[in-house]
């Protein structure tokens, strides 16, 4: 099953092809597998930045 990765810069969602889409999903999920208390079967993961 292919991960379920959604970007949006400013409101306006950016296609991303299924390679792109496996780099976030294995870049995020390197990141949150190092923090602390965090179980190992997440499900749901949601990052908002703002600059």
């Amino acid at each position: 099953m292919e991960p379920e990765v959604e970007l949006l810069v400013d409101g306006e969602k950016v296609p991303m092809n299924s390679y792109v889409r496996n780099v976030f999903f294995r870049v995020v999920a390197a990141l949150v597998s190092t923090l602390k208390g965090i179980d190992e079967d997440w499900k749901d993961v949601e990052i908002k930045v703002r600059r």
